[in-house]
């Protein structure tokens, strides 16, 4: 099942973010407390990451590192996606 993501407001896609986030955390069995002190993340800043979904990018990182998902930020924009012929004729120049 595909999701239309053409409305999403960047808090959108930041809640999304923190719930996968999330998910990946209980998944291990890693409590918020325990997540927080592994990765250099204050315990308040979780808490509110997964709750709101805001945080700063490095705090971010350094969540994905300590959770084992950083390949998948490295992956990020790898592959071009272009949306014009002038695009790809752009990133071959």
């Amino acid at each position: 099942m595909e999701m239309d993501y053409l409305w999403d407001t960047p808090s959108d896609v930041a809640k999304r973010l923190a719930t996968k986030i999330r998910a990946i955390r209980k998944r291990k069995k890693i409590t918020q407390k325990q997540l927080a002190g592994r990765s250099n993340v204050s315990y308040a800043t979780l808490r509110k990451f997964e709750k709101t979904g805001q945080i700063s990018l490095e705090s971010f990182i350094k969540l994905t590192m300590e959770l084992g998902v950083i390949q998948e930020i490295n992956d990020l924009f790898t592959e071009p996606v272009y949306s014009s012929i002038e695009e790809v004729i752009n990133a071959s120049k």
